[in-house]
């Protein structure tokens, strides 16, 4: 379902991704693991075609994301670590908006963002201006923009960051609910709680290089070792590869 083929991406002299090739299948939760600065919302922003890579491409649902960059947006939502919002707009307004521009009917618009209010407990807030907005609340309107479509494939750059536990409690909870209804789900996250809490199979970047890449259970029994042993075995300065990429 998101296919990245040998890519690779500079900065300048600074190279982000190192020749990443990764396979995300259908109706899985895969998550993206790295320190900072390991090239994971370099990868996001290719996949997105926010981003044109030096080389290499990315297939999503076999379209390729720089050939038909229409026709992935399409498939895809997105929500990135920081979302960007019309604060004068209210979280109605705003998911409406999100909305027209995805070309959704009236009706179901509108019976959907009612129904991504109440599950993100934003009733009270719908029709109230964004600026005053909390920063988790941000986060969860940003979750609701990027499924209001109901994608086949949701990009998430550090999901839960800025969530209260309840909310990202509720936000784990809507992923696994997502992924059964056979949505692809590809995360970035550097909370190793959460991708072993929901993700399917995890992959692990070090300086933009794929250096392990697995379920948690393959990774586990390959090293005996559990995901925070692993991550920081393989991420350890000077560590060129892994066995287990």
């Amino acid at each position: 379902m998101l296919n990245f083929q040998n890519v690779h991406h500079r900065y300048g002299d600074l190279v982000a991704l190192r020749d990443l090739s990764l396979e995300v299948l259908p109706g899985e939760i895969f998550g993206l693991l790295g320190p900072n600065g390991a090239g994971k919302t370099t990868a996001i922003k290719i996949a997105t075609t926010l981003v044109r890579p030096t080389s290499g491409r990315v297939l999503l649902d076999g379209i390729d994301v720089q050939a038909d960059p229409l026709g992935a947006k399409r498939r895809l939502g997105l929500m990135p670590d920081t979302p960007f919002f019309y604060g004068g707009l209210t979280g109605r307004q705003f998911l409406r908006f999100v909305g027209n521009i995805r070309e959704m009917p009236s009706a179901p618009l509108e019976a959907r963002i009612t129904e991504l209010m109440a599950f993100f407990h934003l009733e009270d807030a719908a029709d109230s201006a964004i600026l005053t907005y909390s920063m988790g609340m941000k986060k969860k309107l940003g979750l609701g923009a990027a499924i209001l479509h109901r994608p086949k494939v949701l990009i998430l750059d550090e999901p839960t960051s800025g969530l209260d536990p309840h909310a990202s409690r509720d936000a784990r909870a809507l992923l696994v609910s997502l992924r059964d209804a056979g949505t692809t789900v590809f995360l970035t996250t550097h909370v190793l709680q959460i991708a072993q809490a929901v993700c399917d199979r995890v992959g692990i970047l070090d300086r933009g290089r794929l250096v392990a890449v697995g379920s948690l259970a393959e990774l586990r029994r390959r090293e005996q070792e559990d995901l925070e042993d692993v991550f920081v075995r393989v991420t350890q300065r000077g560590t060129e590869e892994s066995d287990l990429a």
